[in-house]
């Protein structure tokens, strides 16, 4: 018996925002590379976010394992441009 060998490409597309989200869900990449990094399986991610397949959080697992600095530097920018949106917004309407 042959086995066949097929590569996958990760399951993230680019919505429209520009946020990277896995397969069609809404969740985004960070959601489960964050998980991963406290010590979660791919198993307890699904069980966090139902809405993912698990063979859809494996493959994320191991682009986010081969492709670990720039998936953190997309990361940390979109952490950056969230900061300066609530910077923005608080600036505009009083937090209080």
């Amino acid at each position: 018996m042959t086995l066949p060998l097929i590569a996958q490409s990760p399951p993230l597309r680019l919505d429209d925002n520009g946020v990277i989200r896995v397969g069609k869900t809404r969740v985004p990449v960070e959601t489960v590379v964050y998980t991963f990094n406290r010590g979660a399986t791919a198993e307890e991610i699904v069980q966090q976010c139902p809405a993912l397949a698990l063979s859809d959080v494996y493959l994320v697992i191991g682009y986010y394992l081969q492709n670990r600095a720039e998936v953190d530097a997309y990361i940390q920018e979109q952490r950056q441009e969230a900061e300066q949106i609530r910077q923005k917004n608080e600036a505009r309407f009083d937090p209080a």
